[in-house]
């Protein structure tokens, strides 16, 4: 993999925040992503955030998979603790990152492949333990690194480069979030910075499993008639004496909703996302509602966006467990090693 350092030196009059940092100082490595991918966007978002926050760098640990979204964590918060894990194990290695030192800030970024695919049962017992993170997964519906097959949440009738039409029921995980417990759930699209930006925000200083579903269409493999997450991407050129993908640039889909409407967004093929936020009345704290509100508009074939629910007093996985306040990673011998007299007592607690 080939990282592109930005230069450290920057102009002195930037603006900072209260911690003294600039824009910048949250920032990354250059992104090697396809111009005009909407990653690129939430990796902004993420930065913006954390910026406004006025996060220490230091105190955020992230973590991902693999995949085109795995790969973002390079490109935003380049001071900060991070950890590249295998396919689908991001979950499980955060959680364990989690207990050994809480204390951290624990950003999780996936791709829906990686999350409702290979790491799907790792995704349902993260969210369902109440992991405190923030997990977010930049949805695509497509594999981009091997070539955009379909994955778990492409929809059914959606046709893939090759005209393949997906016959498969989707996985929607924001619902799976909901049903499994998760105290925050929210879905966006990456488009959608004035939205996007302050659902990170709240879930960056959420207690608990903070779940958000970001739509980000793939300008590589969804450019063309048919596809439900998509920007054009790829062309074919003079195959006589070679075979190219020729990949032009494209400005991204931004756009600028208001609350209770439904927005067309045109894609750079001409298809089109019915994306509807949520109403200055909805009532986020309402889980059975929140279930019963999604499946009523995916009825009418609308993608509901916006904070869907949030609960009021939630509790994460070190309150359940009952783990000291002192990180375990600081722990000595004497509290991690009390004894034999110790173990007598649990062990006959436990008959």
């Amino acid at each position: 993999m080939t990282y592109i350092v930005k230069p450290r030196l920057h102009h002195p009059d930037l603006p900072k925040n209260r911690l003294g940092f600039t824009h910048r100082d949250y920032e990354g490595s250059v992104s090697t992503l396809c111009a005009g991918c909407g990653h690129d966007s939430i990796s902004g978002a993420i930065i913006q955030a954390c910026f406004e926050l006025d996060l220490e760098p230091h105190r955020i640990a992230k973590l991902s998979g693999i995949g085109c979204s795995s790969k973002t964590p390079t490109y935003f918060l380049g001071a900060s603790h991070g950890f590249n894990t295998v396919h689908g194990r991001m979950p499980s290695v955060l959680t364990g990152a989690n207990l050994a030192n809480r204390e951290l800030i624990y950003l999780g970024v996936s791709g829906d492949g990686d999350s409702a695919s290979i790491g799907l049962g790792q995704f349902a017992h993260a969210i369902r333990r109440g992991v405190n993170m923030v997990y977010v997964v930049e949805n695509n519906g497509v594999y981009g690194l091997t070539k955009g097959q379909f994955s778990a949440t492409a929809d059914r009738g959606s046709r893939s480069k090759k005209g393949q039409v997906n016959h498969d029921a989707p996985i929607d995980l924001v619902a799976m979030a909901l049903q499994l417990g998760a105290s925050f759930v929210a879905r966006s699209f990456s488009g959608d910075k004035a939205q996007l930006t302050p659902l990170i925000k709240a879930a960056l200083v959420h207690k608990g499993s903070a779940f958000i579903d970001v739509l980000s269409p793939c300008v590589a493999f969804n450019n063309h008639p048919g596809s439900t997450k998509s920007f054009d991407y790829v062309r074919e050129h003079n195959e006589a004496v070679n075979r190219l993908d020729v990949i032009e640039p494209r400005a991204p889909i931004a756009i600028d909703q208001e609350p209770g409407t439904v927005e067309l967004v045109t894609q750079h093929d001409g298809s089109v996302l019915r994306l509807r936020k949520v109403a200055a009345h909805y009532d986020p704290s309402d889980r059975i509602h929140a279930m019963a509100y999604l499946q009523e508009r995916q009825a009418e074939g609308e993608i509901v966006t916006g904070l869907l629910y949030v609960e009021p007093d939630p509790e994460e996985m070190h309150d359940y467990l009952g783990t000291v306040d002192r990180p375990l990673n600081r722990l000595g011998d004497d509290e991690l090693v009390p004894g034999a007299a110790a173990l007598d007592a649990l062990n006959a607690a436990l008959r």
